[in-house]
């Protein structure tokens, strides 16, 4: 029961054993940022085990925070939707804190950003959280060697990529 807690705080503190400070991208323009993504990569956790054809989808709530609604193919072939929200920590908009079991808050930091808004690479400060996410369900192996050089210069261990499957 222990390592259970243990785990749990770790993931929403984001302890890290890592050094070396994550740095993010330098501003993130919410209004581009906004809409839906597909899950091209992630490091696989439980929550979503078994997952093939994820998108996210965040969108402007009325209090300033941001919903977000994740969707994933079980392997039962059901859809499976989680809600969460979040919020941006500073005036960059590339450090945000997600819920989807408040009150615990898990980091989500922006390291890389296409310029048009066409990819993105997300991790946390502990390394344990990654996922690559493209506004299309595929991408092409240039964008894919730049993120996973991108995410390697910062400590991630891209050994541990799960790909996810996106069926068209």
């Amino acid at each position: 029961m222990r390592r259970i807690i243990l785990s749990i705080l770790n993931f929403f503190t984001g302890c890290s054993n890592h050094t070396k400070s994550l740095t993010t991208v330098d501003e993130v323009n919410l209004n581009r940022y906004l809409g839906t993504w597909y899950e091209i990569a992630r490091f696989e956790h439980w929550f979503e085990k078994g997952c093939s054809n994820v998108t996210a989808n965040y969108s402007l709530k009325d209090n300033g925070e941001i919903k977000v609604i994740n969707k994933c193919m079980k392997e039962d072939n059901k859809y499976k939707e989680s809600l969460g929200t979040a919020y941006t920590i500073d005036k960059t908009n590339s450090k945000l804190k997600v819920s989807f079991f408040r009150p615990f808050y898990g980091d989500y930091w922006i390291l890389d950003l296409d310029e048009n808004y066409q990819y993105a690479l997300i991790g946390d400060p502990s390394r344990k959280y990654m996922w690559i996410l493209a506004r299309d369900s595929k991408i092409d192996n240039t964008t894919k060697n730049k993120v996973l050089d991108k995410a390697s210069s910062l400590d991630f261990d891209i050994s541990k990529l799960h790909w996810t499957v996106q069926e068209d």
